[in-house]
This record gives C-alpha cells, sequence and structure tokens, in this order.
C-alpha cells in the first residue's frame, strides 16, 4: 500500500468470489452421490444372495445385477409404469412414513410362473392380465425374496420387510405423492431367456431418519461380513465333500400288472424297457445324473461314464 502499488496486493473482487452453483428449486437434490452408493451396495449384497436362492428355487439359471441409482420424484417413477406389471407394496418394520415398491417387469414374472407350472421358462410375447392364481405364485416368490433383505440393511438398521400386496395395476399403488422424491435402485433380473427389471423404489420421507447411516463408512463392516460369509461357505463346502450320497445305476423299467405280479415264479423272464447296449443311468440319490455303460472292473460289476445328464433333461 505504501509503494502505491495496490494492483499486485489486492486481489481483484471478481477472482475473490467463490463460483456459484445452480440449484435447482423445482427439483432439489434430496440424496448425495454417497448416499446412494451406499443403496447400491445394499442391494448389490441382496442381488448376489436372491441369485443363488432363484437359480435353485427355478432350477434354471439365473442372474440379477444392480444397473443403477437414482433421485427421482415418484410420479416420474409411476409414469414410467406399464399395465400389467407386477407391483409389491412393502413395509419395512421400523421405518416409518411410507413402504416402498418393488417393481418387477411383467416379463419377468411370466417366466417365472411358467418355471414354477414345470414350463421352460418363457415370457409371453403378449401382455396380459394376470389370473389370481399367477398373483398367488408371484405373492409367495416375493416373500422368499423379501427374506433376503434384511441381511444387507442389518448394518445401517434392522429392518423387518412385511409385504402388504401385490398389485398388477399402477392406479391402485399411489402410496407417495407424486412430488415426493424417491430413491430409485435398478437392477436387471434375468431368467432363464427371459430378462427384465427389478425396481426398488424408496421413499425419502422413510430414509429421511437414517440418512446420516448411508455413507461408504458404514459399508466396511458389511464387506468384512462378506469375507467371513466367503470363508464360511469355503469350510462349509469342503464338509460337503466329505459326505456320502447313495448312487445306483438303472438297468432298465418296465410296468406289469398286479395279477402278474402276484403270479410270479422263479425263473419267470420280466422284460425290460431298455436293450443290451442300451446306456445306464446313473442316480445319485434320487436325482438322474449320468449315462453310463456295464462292465467289470477287478472282478465286481462296474460302469464307466459316458455322458452327464442336463437338469432340464431329467424326468
Amino acid at each position: 500500500m505504501n509503494s502505491g502499488d495496490a494492483a499486485d496486493t489486492i486481489m481483484p473482487l471478481e477472482s475473490a468470489a467463490k463460483e456459484a452453483r445452480l440449484y435447482d428449486w423445482a427439483n432439489p437434490q434430496k440424496f448425495n452421490r454417497d448416499q446412494l452408493r451406499t443403496l447400491e451396495n445394499i442391494f448389490e449384497n441382496f442381488a448376489r444372495n436372491v441369485t443363488s436362492f432363484m437359480t435353485g428355487y427355478l432350477r434354471t439359471s439365473a442372474t440379477i445385477d444392480v444397473v443403477n441409482s437414482e433421485a427421482i420424484m415418484y410420479r416420474d417413477f409411476n409414469v414410467a409404469l406399464s399395465s400389467p406389471c407386477i407391483l409389491a407394496i412393502v413395509e419395512l418394520q421400523p421405518l416409518s412414513g411410507g413402504s416402498i415398491i418393488v417393481e418387477m417387469s411383467s416379463n419377468v414374472g411370466y417366466a417365472i410362473i411358467d418355471r414354477i407350472l414345470g414350463g421352460p421358462g418363457f415370457g409371453l410375447r403378449k401382455l396380459r392380465e394376470f389370473s389370481e392364481v399367477e398373483k398367488i405364485l408371484l405373492e409367495r416368490v416375493m416373500l422368499q425374496m423379501l427374506n433376503f433383505l434384511p441381511e444387507p440393511w442389518e448394518n445401517i438398521i434392522p429392518i423387518r420387510p412385511r409385504l402388504e400386496k401385490i398389485e398388477t395395476n399402477p392406479q391402485f399403488a399411489q402410496i407417495i405423492a407424486p412430488t415426493d422424491f424417491v430413491a430409485l435402485v435398478l437392477l436387471n433380473i434375468k431368467i432363464g431367456s427371459a430378462e427384465g427389471t427389478l425396481s426398488f423404489c424408496l421413499p425419502h420421507l422413510m430414509l429421511e431418519p437414517i440418512m446420516d447411516r448411508l455413507y461408504a463408512r458404514f459399508s466396511y463392516d458389511t464387506r468384512r461380513r462378506q469375507d467371513d460369509t466367503a470363508v464360511y461357505r469355503e469350510k462349509l463346502t469342503e464338509e460337503l465333500e466329505k459326505a456320502f450320497v447313495p448312487v445306483s445305476a438303472v438297468v432298465g423299467r418296465t410296468q406289469v400288472m398286479v395279477n402278474e405280479f402276484v403270479n410270479l415264479q422263479v425263473g419267470d423272464v420280466i422284460p425290460l424297457d431298455s436293450y443290451t447296449d442300451s446306456d445306464l443311468i446313473i442316480k445319485v440319490g434320487s436325482m438322474q445324473k449320468f449315462h453310463a455303460k456295464p462292465g467289470t472292473n477287478r472282478g465286481k460289476y462296474a460302469v464307466q461314464i459316458t455322458a452327464l445328464i442336463e437338469r432340464e433333461d431329467t424326468k
């Protein structure tokens, strides 16, 4: 200041001012990126558990992966729904302030129903309304899926999911005000050849009491539990590999009338449905697992495995 050269010592007001950020008052951000990422981590754990369950329950390949998450108004979510659709209204006790909505693609829902009823698991080409029996089957599947929800939430808050109802018309699922904000977690689900989405719509009003817990630091213990789970599964696999299972070779089958059965005598011949050069069926427990050829080994009867029976081919 004494030298009179103020330009070198005084910062211009333009550069001293902080850069302003735009704020959309009509669309305020209720969730930050860290909170959405924590929700993604929660549902990634949920997806892994449900994938294992669906593969065994439906006896076909199943994959579920988290695609993304975003904060939107409920009206934007509701407008995007088609009719008919599969909407599960779920209450997460002890959280108050509303219920969450679980939306499953109709194509995947039809594939699950078809698989439960013994079909190949194809989705319908043309959408139609779900029957009452189909709704009951979907409700049972949804209840099984919700059983895997408390574990990934345990580090945030212990929850008890309760399925209130299944709706197929989005007009009857107006449980949230259209202008209320929700966190939408989108998962991709594939059952056999049918592929679709599984969306979780979580109201901000319900999550508001636990918003300070939805940060990455709370997922550390969850990852540690996953490591413990991996060790447990490895030990469980080692123990299962030591277990004994009955293995039997089926030479053939036939059907006889009761009159023929009660009159069987020593020396009678019973024709089977197989030929002398046919493969035998090897059963592990009650499951048909291999094809084999008969023979001997070191003076004992033996079979040589020739092919693996795919699960879809078992009868």
